[in-house]
């Protein structure tokens, strides 16, 4: 039981620095361009060398 006093800390601290990421994700814009990623692999731009 005495292990519980340090695990539930543990696991709070890192639900919060999780919580913080994502927060952090969204403010700097990571989620805004879902489509264009998915789109921008299949385009085959670049010539290959010959």
């Amino acid at each position: 039981m005495n292990i519980l006093i340090i695990l539930i800390p543990i696991a709070i601290g890192l639900g919060l620095l999780g919580l913080v990421a994502f927060l952090w994700s969204l403010q700097a814009g990571q989620y805004e361009d879902l489509d264009g990623a998915a789109a921008r692999i299949l385009n085959d731009d670049e010539e290959l060398p010959k």
